[in-house]
């Protein structure tokens, strides 16, 4: 499975004076953005730059990602030349054609198939089985923007996501970046409650955002005490008693495990 990230960044393709301190944030996974953060006349400037920095292996611990722009070839041609765990985040996925498209440009990449329409949306347990996609994303200001309304719209889509995530056997889904990048106590709001629909993790526009959202999806010690101890007990299967006289079964150890992997270094 795809290693669970918590905490993701942004950092746009054009401006190069920004990526060392992107990838020193602390932020699992950076990635870097040749799409909506950069200015038309700018895009080729920022492929160059970020192919630059990428290709000198200047990398530091966190993961690495590239937002291309959908439809465009020489973005698509140009991760390809990079080392080969670096995915490409792909925006506007509507359909396995997109999807097909992209692998005969760059055969073998991971893709993370970003959902921004409904279209995208109604067709996610389809997008989520094809074989080069390793993670789902939602694009909710644009989803927003296409279907209207308030929350219980991006609501539903972000628990479409996750079914279809986890039913292709992929991991739960990182929540889209809160725009409102000075309202931390709106981001830590909105945060608590993609994590209760079942979403691991966020995307960040600045680092500023990182700790609140770390915070949100750290397990609680006593949490993470009730797993080792769920895991512990169900070794030999069947029904067992924990020492604070709770029943547990086999039905019980996933959840055990997901608590486990979030807090590992680096989930």
């Amino acid at each position: 499975m795809t290693a669970l990230h918590r905490t993701g960044l942004y950092v746009p393709g054009d401006r190069p004076d920004r990526f060392l301190s992107a990838e020193e944030s602390g932020a699992d996974l950076v990635v870097f953005d040749l799409e909506d953060a950069v200015a038309p006349t700018a895009k080729s400037m920022a492929r160059d730059a970020v192919v630059d920095w990428l290709r000198d292996g200047r990398r530091g611990t966190a993961a690495v990602q590239v937002r291309v722009n959908a439809g465009d070839d020489a973005d698509l041609r140009a991760v390809s030349a990079l080392a080969p765990d670096i995915g490409i985040r792909l925006p506007k996925v509507e359909s396995v054609v997109d999807l097909d498209r992209v692998g005969a440009l760059a055969p073998g990449r991971p893709l993370i198939a970003l959902l921004e329409s409904a279209r995208g949306v109604v067709n996610a347990p389809a997008i989520a089985e094809h074989p080069a996609v390793v993670a789902l994303a939602l694009g909710e200001s644009d989803l927003r923007s296409e279907v209207g309304g308030g929350e219980p719209v991006i609501t539903h889509a972000r628990l479409s996501m996750l079914y279809a995530a986890r039913a292709a056997g992929l991991p739960a889904p990182m929540a889209s970046v809160y725009p409102a990048l000075r309202d931390l106590e709106g981001l830590a709001d909105d945060t608590r409650r993609a994590a209760a629909l079942g979403l691991f993790g966020r995307m960040a526009a600045h680092p500023i955002q990182l700790p609140v959202i770390a915070e949100v999806f750290a397990p609680a010690v006593e949490d993470v005490v009730w797993a080792r101890e769920v895991v512990a007990a169900l070794r030999g299967g069947g029904v067992a008693t924990l020492s604070s006289g709770e029943m547990v079964d086999p039905a019980m150890r996933g959840r055990a495990e997901r608590i486990l992997r979030a807090a590992e270094p680096g989930s």
